[in-house]
């Protein structure tokens, strides 16, 4: 069903998607050129995540009182239960949460940190020249509990009990796989299927849940209730601590009962650049969040909507101003606790000016030095909610590659994540591994405003493709003339191979991925250019969107048509 979505949405981007971003006045009622549904209106709170079931918990919990930080930990806790190909509570968690009260807008870095003894030295050692993707060695400590903790204490309404209840609900009675997550389960089972644990826990009955199959986790039950009874605490200094830590001393690894125990979150102030009139806001890093301002910076300089979408000369504006953003991504991201990134230089105007004249309008770059200072794979889920007070939450949660390391404690019912992976072994290197350090960071929340008003949050998951989306969603909306849900729903470009922070430099241009939707004379010019496209069946994100009209006191919707979800208000 959902090739034949695309194949449809194709056919319409071919035909019309140039014709409608010259004509303004172009019927989008009628036409909806970019879209495959219509955007969802609302007056009384907003909820958009991957999973129709999540959403609709989301849904309940504001209508019963809850926050929009309520109902985005319900359904955080609900899709580490039915996404667990994406997030859980082994993993990570950014937000962005705008306070209507105090007409103020924080972030959340809720990622964790790396075992104490996980040290460039210990990798020498084992004969190592990059960190495994899975088994013991890539398990840094899981943050999204402490951070939704966090998020709680600070503009929570209703006792942690109620917000985990529906997961807890739907654990023990079971709940129908769908799509998406069916193929994904598959793909997760060949990569991390033989690590102890994980078929007890998703594979009670000999193989993963099958698309319409109901699946029941009592074991992650048991862990929620143990959380919304004893509180954050009972994660990283409890039972569920002594229970992870006894795991990994047996699977050789290197996480610890200690490294749990010191586990803190961290507020942070977002950053930002403007883009035509809207101010759109990231987190600093250790996440690649400001990529997605570096690459609108560059962005800005030129007639984007002259260009008109789906034309050789926007991809390959696009993909080239991506390159460059990435070089820097490669080089200076890091955890700041531990380099000293410049981030209000990357992300200036002037610096943008400086590294736009390095692009050729005809040729493509194979290689991009980073900019000098002048003193990949992954799925996630992301999820955004709105309530009737007017707060908004951006957040994204993740364990990294699918269902993570493969590492599944005890009878707890979830994977911890590889985010360790991401270290570099180069001692050289800004984002080298250490002890007690952050990891460079793939997930990342946005968020946008307007005249000093809350206008839009949203994201859009998937590894090294989020900054890419971020930008192409705000160039859709503001260069192209398309409203929420079509911003998400047109064809995507996914260039990969720029150097990583991992150490790995591009050496080769890397590969121009393009969804159906851009015709042959496109791709042809594409390649004339010197760019290598690869299948259009690459990572794309996926995509949710909350924006909110001043004016007439709504909120409008968007979800992904590449996944499951659902976007719904009330």
């Amino acid at each position: 069903m959902k090739r034949l979505v695309w194949l449809i949405l194709g056919i319409s981007l071919t035909l019309t998607g140039t014709a409608m971003a010259a004509d303004p006045g172009y019927d989008r009622v009628a036409g909806l050129a970019h879209a495959s549904r219509s955007e969802v209106i609302a007056p009384h709170g907003m909820a958009a995540t991957s999973q129709p079931l999540a959403t609709q918990i989301a849904l309940d919990i504001l209508k019963a009182g809850g926050s929009a930080v309520d109902a985005a930990i319900a359904a955080n806790a609900a899709l580490g239960l039915m996404e667990p190909t994406g997030c859980g509570i082994g993993g990570d968690l950014y937000a962005i949460v705008w306070d209507a009260e105090k007409q103020e807008l924080t972030g959340l870095n809720a990622s964790g940190r790396s075992p104490k003894a996980m040290t460039l030295e210990y990798f020498q050692e084992q004969g190592l020249d990059k960190i495994p993707p899975f088994g013991p060695l890539p398990v840094s400590v899981p943050g999204a509990v402490d951070g939704w903790f966090e998020l709680h204490g600070r503009y929570g309404r209703l006792p942690m009990t109620d917000i985990l209840a529906p997961a807890i609900r739907y654990a023990r009675e079971g709940f129908p796989v769908s799509e998406v997550i069916a193929m994904y389960f598959q793909s997760n089972k060949r990569r991390i299927g033989e690590y102890p644990g994980f078929a007890e826990t998703f594979m009670p009955d000999g193989d993963v849940p099958k698309k319409g199959e109901m699946f029941k986790n009592p074991r992650l039950a048991n862990t929620y209730e143990a959380i919304a009874e004893k509180g954050r605490d009972e994660f990283y200094k409890g039972d569920i601590a002594r229970a992870i830590d006894a795991y990994m001393a047996e699977q050789g690894g290197l996480l610890t009962y200690d490294d749990l125990a010191a586990h803190t979150s961290d507020w942070v102030t977002p950053v930002s650049t403007s883009y035509r009139g809207w101010d759109i806001y990231e987190l600093p890093p250790n996440g690649q969040g400001i990529a997605a301002l570096q690459i609108l910076n560059i962005l800005e300089g030129y007639d984007i909507a002259a260009m008109g979408f789906g034309t050789a000369d926007y991809i390959h504006t696009f993909v080239e101003a991506k390159k460059l953003a990435f070089e820097d991504r490669g080089k200076y991201y890091a955890d700041m606790d531990f380099s000293d990134v410049p981030v209000d230089w990357l992300i200036s105007k002037d610096y943008a000016d400086e590294r736009r004249e390095l692009i050729s309008p005809d040729e493509a770059a194979k290689a991009y030095p980073a900019g000098e200072r002048k003193l990949e794979e992954g799925d996630t889920i992301y999820l955004t909610v709105a309530d009737k007070d007017g707060n908004m939450v951006s957040l994204i949660q993740s364990n990294y590659r699918g269902m993570g390391s493969g590492m599944t404690p005890g009878e707890l019912g979830f994977v911890l994540q590889d985010r360790a992976e991401l270290f570099a072994l180069d001692e050289n290197h800004a984002n080298v591994v250490e002890g007690g350090k952050r990891p460079f960071q793939t997930i990342i929340p946005a968020f946008v405003m307007k005249d000093g008003e809350p206008l839009i949050s949203f994201g859009l998951m998937g590894g090294s493709m989020q900054p890419q989306g971020h930008a192409q969603i705000i160039v859709n909306m503001l260069d192209f003339g398309m409203n929420l849900q079509e911003a998400g729903d047109a064809a995507r470009i996914n260039h990969v191979g720029s150097s990583s922070p991992t150490g790995t430099t591009m050496v080769t241009g890397g590969v121009v991925h393009l969804e159906t939707g851009f015709s042959d004379e496109v791709r042809a010019e594409l390649e004339r250019r010197g760019h290598t496209l690869g299948p259009s069946n690459g990572i794309f994100g996926g995509y949710q969107a909350i924006m909110f009209d001043k004016s007439e006191g709504v909120y409008y919707g968007a979800s992904e048509v590449r996944k499951d979800g659902q976007a719904a208000g009330y």
